[in-house]
């Protein structure tokens, strides 16, 4: 697998899941709602420090979720990348 083609379904599987949890949102409890975020934050993190996806279309995608999903917009979690883990 290439290393763009290896990106590209990071992306997709990060959109699903961001999907998935926003369709889920509405009926979770709030602090259910924000631990699932920061294990979706976590995640990716972590694929933006094994260079499976590029900071940018991963900032991108958690833009264009929480544009779309009310109910991501109220958990504000930040998608900053340590330095030691984006190296």
């Amino acid at each position: 697998m290439t290393e763009d083609a290896r990106s590209e379904r990071t992306a997709k599987l990060l959109i699903s899941r961001l999907e998935a949890l926003a369709r889920t949102a509405a009926s979770l409890p709030h602090a259910e709602t924000e631990r699932l975020v920061e294990l979706a934050t976590v995640a990716t993190m972590r694929a933006v420090a094994l260079d499976l996806l590029e900071a940018e279309r991963a900032d991108a995608i958690w833009r264009e979720a929480h544009a779309r999903h009310p109910a991501l917009r109220e958990v504000e979690l930040t998608l900053d990348v340590p330095a030691r883990l984006a190296a």
